[in-house]
């Protein structure tokens, strides 16, 4: 039998000004997105940071895509920092739409974030 994958390969969040969006990310996450072009379009993807078992995505600037806070939720990993992420959120430029929120008994918890672009992003931590 084979082993069951995650349901998320890959995820794209979109951006109208990419490098703002990418100085988000790094700042909230206190991270370094690996900035790349992609394509034969040279497309401008920022890839967040990702073991080779896990889901990956990236930041995208491509006319194509538009930034939208009524679509799907892409939630990212908070651990184990999910406080002091959304205490960078609004000094980076974005807003905390939902604050922490307890989920069922050992789900952890989550919470919304309006980022830079207009998207909304999930957070999600097991504590």
């Amino acid at each position: 039998m084979d082993t069951p994958q995650n349901a998320v390969a890959w995820f794209e969040i979109p951006s109208s000004d990419f490098k703002r969006a990418v100085n988000f990310y790094d700042t909230i996450l206190d991270t370094r997105l690996r900035v790349e072009k992609f394509g034969a379009e040279a497309i401008d993807i920022a890839v967040f940071p990702a073991s080779e078992a896990g889901a990956a995505g990236c930041i995208i600037h491509d006319e194509r895509y538009r930034p939208n806070a009524d679509g799907a939720v892409v939630y990212l990993s908070s651990a184990p920092a999910m406080d002091a992420i959304l205490a960078r959120v609004q000094p980076a430029g974005g807003t905390v739409l939902r604050g922490k929120t307890a989920l069922p008994p050992g789900m952890g918890y989550f919470a919304h974030i309006g980022d830079t672009e207009g998207n909304r992003v999930g957070l999600h931590a097991l504590a």
